[in-house]
This record gives structure tokens, sequence and C-alpha cells, in this order.
């Protein structure tokens, strides 16, 4: 298939990542409150704001491109507004203490990993230069890339009993949301000047 894929294409994608963030956000919550992770609870809040993203992204599809700028800034925006928020909760973490279920951060991760996998997947099938587009995959990215790291403070907070792997990985994810949100800002002002 040539050119950029026909918007019905782009909708059906869109749709299902966005039903898939919209599970995987609630049920990461659901574990990050039950496990007292940092680090869970970050993730499901990146799964929650994805998935306002997928949506802006949805109704972006077929829209002038004004619309799509307007909606890949405020993807990025809320990626940033999320990053700040992280670092806040994993702060307050730090100095109220907390007690992190490794087993259950590393099952969570394994299965966000497989979600999100296949969402970046579905994304990457997506050629296209729109904005919108590119921001939903830096969402799918991220999450993939956080999933992994989560997997590892699981392993590592059920190895020596300690909060601190935990928090360093939701201060992470939290980093890489912040890098990813400006990035969508820089692609989508880039596009504003075409």
């Amino acid at each position: 298939m040539t050119g950029e894929p026909s918007p019905a294409r782009q909708r059906r994608i869109l749709g299902l990542t966005f039903g898939l963030n919209v599970l995987l956000a609630a049920g990461l919550a659901v574990g990050g409150w039950t496990a007292d992770s940092s680090s869970l609870l970050a993730n499901a809040l990146d799964n929650a704001s994805d998935s306002v993203v997928y949506a802006l992204s949805l109704f972006a599809v077929g829209a002038g491109a004004r619309w799509k700028r307007a909606a890949a800034t405020v993807s990025g925006a809320l990626l940033i507004v999320f990053a700040i928020g992280v670092l806040g909760d994993t702060a307050r973490r730090y100095i109220f203490g907390s007690e992190p279920i490794g087993a259950t951060m590393m099952t969570l991760a394994i299965v966000a990993a497989i979600i999100n996998l296949v969402c970046l997947r579905l994304m990457q099938s997506l050629k296209t230069s729109d904005p919108n587009i590119k921001a939903a995959r830096t969402f799918s990215f991220n999450d993939f890339i956080g999933n992994g790291g989560i997997l590892l403070a699981g392993a590592a907070v059920a190895w020596t009993g300690q909060q601190w792997p935990d928090l360093v990985v939701g201060a992470a994810v939290a980093a890489i949301s912040l890098k990813g949100g400006v990035a969508i800002l820089r692609d989508a002002s880039d596009h504003g000047g075409q």
C-alpha cells in the first residue's frame, strides 16, 4: 500500500488502540493501588492520557491540517502535565513511604507490555507524516519501554524488599513522557509552518 492510509483504516486502528488503552489504564490503576506501586500508577495515568490522545487523533482523522496540529499540541501538553504529576506522586511516596509488591508489578508489566506492543505495531502500520499519528506512535513506544522498566523494578522490589526501584522507574517513566511530550509539541509546531 502506497501513500497515506485511508481515513477508514486510520479510524479502525485508532479506535482499537483507544479501547485497549482504556482497559489497560483501568487494570493498571487497580493493580497499582493494590500493589502500592508508583510505577504502576504512573503507567495507568500514562495509558489514561494515551486514551485521550487516541480519541483526539481519532477525531482528527480526515480533518484539516489546523485541527490536526491543534490535536497534536493538546496531546503533547497532556503528556507533559502527566509527567509533572507522576514526578509529584513519586516525591510524595519517597517522603511518606510506600510498600510496593514486586510480584504484582511484574505480572502487570508483562500483560501491559503485550498489549502495548500490539498497539505499537498497529500504529507503526499507519505510515504517515500526520503529527497526530506520529504522536500516537510516540505514546505507544513510551508505554512499551516503560513496561520493561516496571518489570525490572518489580524484580528488584521482590529481591531487595525496598521501595526505591519502584520510585526510580516511576520517575523514569515521567522523564520519558516529558521528552515525548516536548517532541510532539515540536513536531506539531514544525507542521504549523507547512
